[in-house]
């Protein structure tokens, strides 16, 4: 794996589009740009497609954002023992600061695989649990898988941001006036109640549902 790369995915969108079968035009168009010139920049590393528009190309190519910024694809796919992994990557965080877009984060600890089923139905990260707010059913170290998402219904457990701080693990209870974030350890840490204009002013900020809990033993 090569990070940290500049030019990485220039390479990378050149590889991905030559492998696919589809030619600038065509990606110009899928992008809405007006000319294939634009597509030939990306793939030049004279300019990089925006965050909008490199997740909609990591969608079409079926890899994720982070391994279209990071990953030598090219040596990626030839290697015989990737080519077998059905899964798609998504990195694992060791934590979520406000103010700085997820595909920004640089502590990438590790990364887990999901299916391409659950990987087509949006965009997914994993974060390493901490604390014991959320024991018994989620301890330290162990892993969520998240969907993005800036709202979740009543009873998901979410990811959620508060006054600027590091991004916590809580259940959602939501009412008329405002939410509540709910532990599972509720005999340390006790439900926190946010107005909606506490929400509005903090803020109070969701950034994706837990779907899935690998634990590690």
């Amino acid at each position: 794996m090569v990070r940290g790369v500049p030019e990485m995915i220039a390479k990378n969108l050149k590889y991905l589009r030559l492998k696919h079968g589809f030619s600038q035009d065509y990606i110009a168009e899928f992008t809405g740009k007006k000319s294939f010139t634009t597509v030939q920049k990306w793939e030049s590393g004279v300019s990089d497609p925006s965050i909008d528009i490199a997740s909609k190309l990591a969608n079409l190519y079926n890899v994720s954002l982070d391994d279209l910024y990071y990953l030598d694809l090219e040596q990626e796919f030839m290697n015989p023992r990737l080519k077998k992994s059905k899964g798609v990557r998504i990195p694992v965080l060791g934590n979520v600061a406000a103010g700085v877009p997820i595909e920004a984060i640089q502590e990438i600890l590790d990364y887990e695989e999901i299916t391409p089923e659950l990987a087509k139905t949006g965009e997914f990260f994993a974060l390493k649990i901490h604390g014991a707010s959320m024991e018994p059913r989620m301890v330290e170290g162990d892993v969520v898988i998240v969907k993005r998402q800036d709202d979740v219904d009543s009873g998901d457990i979410a990811i959620v941001l508060v006054n600027g701080n590091d991004a916590t693990v809580k259940r959602i209870r939501k009412q008329a006036s405002g939410i509540t974030l709910i532990a599972t350890n509720t005999s340390v840490y006790e439900p926190h109640y946010y107005s909606n204009e506490e929400i509005a002013n903090l803020p109070v900020k969701i950034l994706g549902r837990v779907v899935e809990l690998r634990a590690k033993f």
